[in-house]
């Protein structure tokens, strides 16, 4: 299975307001960035969109190391809270329906296509990917 690396990121201006999301997805020498917004949209749907959208770009099944600051994201699979939604019909642990869940259901099957390895860094410090994919999201955000 081919490796590849996947850095993403998700911004708001207010919450909710204009958002954007980007994404640095590197196979062997090969590094491509892309970007995209939304003009009303949340924070945590601009950090699930980055993810998506980045995995979507991959045409074969990878493994996938994805790098984000989102602990909403990261969580959400390396605690395993996603299959305990599932279990319960997509409610939380205090069975409230889970929110954005269509962004979530779409993310779980591309998660079944591809191995991804969930991490976190820390957001705004200096981790050179993950600061440029907070460039991008936020160029979104004022195009």
């Amino acid at each position: 299975m081919e490796k590849v690396v996947i850095y993403t990121d998700g911004a708001c201006s207010g919450n909710p307001g204009p958002g954007g999301w980007g994404a640095i997805l590197m196979y062997k020498e090969t590094k491509k960035e892309i970007s995209g917004g939304n003009k009303q949209t949340t924070n945590n749907i601009m950090e699930l969109t980055a993810v998506i959208e980045g995995l979507k770009m991959l045409k074969f099944p990878c493994e996938v190391d994805l790098y984000s600051d989102s602990a909403y994201v990261v969580n959400a699979f390396e605690q395993k809270w996603i299959y305990g939604w599932i279990k319960k019909n997509w409610k939380t642990a205090g069975g409230e329906p889970v929110k954005n869940k269509e962004l979530w259901q779409e993310l779980y099957e591309l998660t079944k296509v591809h191995k991804v390895n969930f991490i976190k860094v820390k957001g705004h410090s200096d981790n050179e990917y993950n600061n440029r994919c907070d460039e991008l999201a936020r160029s979104e955000i004022e195009n």
